[in-house]
């Protein structure tokens, strides 16, 4: 029988996740940046600072943001002086992403259709890896975590940026609430779906604990493999380095 994996709380193929994964971002695409403040209640664009602030990326540096989408946080390290490729499974999320680059006049991105699990990039080509709010919704995390130390430089960078729960009791059955009853309600008024931000929230509470995904990035090949949890692990940014 062929093996089953988690699409939030469905168990399906592992051909079905990837094809309904980016079912959902073509669905959600127009309305995403949107949706992340509402979501958030805009705290989203503040995290994204701070990612940026830790991944550090330098004038002239070639950083890979998979999962790049809308180029939220590709449009951060570019403004630094990174020379930045934008990766993204889905093509209609790396559409939008260029129509903003467009309007905000940044120029020098570069925008690639890539699975993450099997990235068609030399070995050896980017300064530093970064992926935010992506990871979760890849059919195979470990194989994504090894080819991302595959293409980065020996002395590279990988950092991550995910959700998952909270280990703040009052903070976490709170959000859960909000997350389980408010969240699909919003995809329905605001994006006309409310099945794919269902999904979202799901994709959330299934996603690894910070201490276990810190793990796997060490178990992926990254040394001094780090968490570092904001809200009691809702929000997590792990690190890594390629020696």
């Amino acid at each position: 029988m062929e093996e089953r994996v988690n699409f939030g709380d469905e168990l399906v193929t592992r051909d079905e996740k990837t094809r309904r994964v980016s079912a959902v971002f073509s669905s959600v695409a127009r309305s995403y940046d949107m949706m992340n403040d509402l979501m958030s209640g805009g705290m989203h664009r503040l995290w994204k600072d701070r990612f940026v602030a830790r991944a550090k990326p330098r004038i002239g540096e070639h950083v890979l943001d998979m999962a790049g989408g809308t180029g939220d946080v590709a449009f951060r390290m570019a403004r630094r002086g990174a020379h930045v490729t934008v990766a993204d499974i889905n093509a209609d999320m790396l559409e939008v992403g260029k129509h903003r680059a467009e309007a905000q006049g940044l120029r020098g991105l570069s925008w690639e259709v890539q699975n993450a699990e099997a990235l068609t990039f030399t070995s050896g080509k980017f300064d530093a890896y970064t992926i935010v709010f992506g990871i979760r919704n890849v059919t195979d995390i470990p194989a994504a975590l090894r080819e991302a130390h595959r293409v980065l430089k020996r002395g590279g960078r990988f950092y991550c940026m995910e959700f998952s729960t909270s280990d703040w009791p009052g903070f976490s059955k709170a959000y859960s609430l909000w997350a389980d009853n408010v969240i699909p309600k919003l995809g329905k008024a605001f994006a006309d779906d409310e099945e794919s931000y269902r999904y979202l929230v799901e994709s959330i509470r299934r996603f690894p604990r910070p201490e276990a995904f810190r793990r796997m990035v060490g178990e992926a090949g990254f040394t001094r493999a780090s968490a570092e949890p904001m809200l009691g692990g809702l929000v997590t940014i792990h690190s890594g380095w390629k020696i």
